[in-house]
């Protein structure tokens, strides 16, 4: 039988603005990717994501990015290992709080923005990455993408991955995400991107962008909460998977 992990990033207001559909998108989801503080929210809305995937019986992880309100996290950000440690532990230990206050676990964690792409790549800060979070706790899964310096330092040292694919975003030959930047780096077409996921989860392959045919592994999928199209994204692609009898589950 074929399953998949659904996950979304979620808790990214801040203040008196508001980001995402969260309690409209968390029924369509089994993992919620919490913002921890440093590319979005803050302490109430922290508290207030907490309760609701407890409410909904959502998997907790942390989403930790880098210290970049005005950039939402997605700039990239020259910074030492010991400092990607630090901030990494820092907001991991900031949601572990809320989740011990609500008697919830947190089960895993999911870099964020300019922080997951770099350590994609980057063999030291993924290194730094992983460190902290076995440092906070060992059974702590790591959503990454298959191949990347990420598995890898996480293999490396012992933590549990979970092999990551995207709804709504377009691939490289590499297997690498599209950058933003470039034209149709974003799949706005749900019926698209429903096809995608179906075929990565079944077949193990997915279309890159420049046409062709690459393999992937997927263990869970992300849809962003900050698009438009995230709503829609989910509630179909969470009906057209329990369609096609893949398991949603975690």
């Amino acid at each position: 039988m074929f399953q998949i992990d659904i996950n979304c990033d979620l808790g990214e207001g801040f203040g008196a603005y508001r980001l995402g559909a969260d309690e409209q998108i968390i029924p369509y989801l089994s993992s919620a990717n919490i913002a921890c503080g440093y590319h979005a929210s803050d302490p109430l809305v922290m508290m207030e994501t907490v309760r609701l995937a407890k409410k909904h019986g959502v998997h907790i992880g942390a989403h930790p990015g880098f210290p970049d309100l005005m950039g939402f996290g997605r700039r990239s950000m020259l910074v030492s290992a010991t400092e990607a440690k630090a901030y990494v532990l820092y907001q991991i230990g900031a949601l572990y709080a809320f989740c011990k206050s609500q008697a919830v676990p947190l089960s895993h964690v999911k870099p964020h923005g300019a922080l997951y792409n770099m350590a994609v790549k980057d063999a030291h800060l993924a290194q730094a990455i992983c460190e902290a979070i076995r440092e906070m706790d060992e059974n702590l899964v790591l959503f990454a993408p298959v191949g990347s310096e990420m598995q890898k330092a996480a293999e490396k040292i012992g933590l549990k991955v979970y092999r990551e694919v995207f709804a709504d975003r377009a691939y490289e030959e590499d297997g690498s995400l599209t950058p933003r930047s470039m034209e149709g780096a974003l799949i706005t077409d749900s019926e698209v991107a429903i096809k995608r996921v179906i075929r990565m989860v079944k077949e193990g392959k997915v279309l890159a962008r420049t046409g062709k045919d690459i393999t992937i592994q997927a263990d869970t999928v992300c849809i962003h909460g900050d698009g438009s199209h995230a709503l829609t994204f989910a509630k179909q692609i969470y009906e057209a998977l329990q369609k096609e009898g893949i398991q949603i589950t975690r």
